[in-house]
């Protein structure tokens, strides 16, 4: 429960600068985030793009408010989401991608994670620039199962509305040459 007020949709719309809404309680979004959060995101909806541009139902986003719920409304880094009629998104995306900060951790590793497994996210992405790894879990019977950790590899989208493989080997790619 939140220690200040209680906060709807409609308090939300209102709002000036980035937030997220969880459960009622306002959640401030971090500072602009750094080139290597950018740049990750970026790459991400560049390589779901691949898979998804083809797919009549189903779009890439990145940072698009997401409305769960009258009081929860989430801003995914990257999110598919396929046959969306709303100017937001007011279903659980197929696919939802975090990239992880030190500020942002407990909320994507925890709170959000619980979100997105309620509401039945086929697949979520935690991406650590830091660490050059994702962790990748899916929704199976309203449990995120992790399937691994990857790096280099390649993953096999199924059980989506499109299907294809995520490459992070081109994801990780420019930021590893950098360390």
């Amino acid at each position: 429960m939140c220690l200040v007020e209680y906060y709807t949709y409609d308090d939300y719309k209102k709002w000036e600068g980035d937030w997220e809404l969880i459960r009622g309680c306002p959640v401030a979004m971090a500072p602009s985030p750094v080139i290597s959060h950018q740049y990750l995101t970026t790459m991400f909806v560049v390589e779901l793009n691949k898979i998804y541009q083809e797919c009549e139902e189903c779009m890439v986003l990145a940072e698009e408010d997401w409305i769960v719920e009258e009081d929860t409304v989430l801003r995914p880094d990257v999110s598919v989401v396929c046959n969306e009629q709303n100017e937001y998104i007011t279903k659980a995306p197929e696919i939802v991608v975090e990239v992880v900060s030190k500020s942002t951790a407990k909320r994507d590793e925890k709170i959000k994670f619980d979100i997105y497994e309620k509401e039945m996210v086929k697949y979520y992405i935690l991406a650590y620039p830091e660490f050059l790894k994702a962790k990748v879990y899916k929704n199976e019977n309203g449990k995120f199962i992790k399937i691994g950790d990857f790096s280099n590899e390649k993953l096999k989208i199924s059980d989506t509305s499109c299907e294809g493989e995520i490459d992070f080997d081109t994801i990780f790619k420019k930021l590893r040459s950098k360390k």
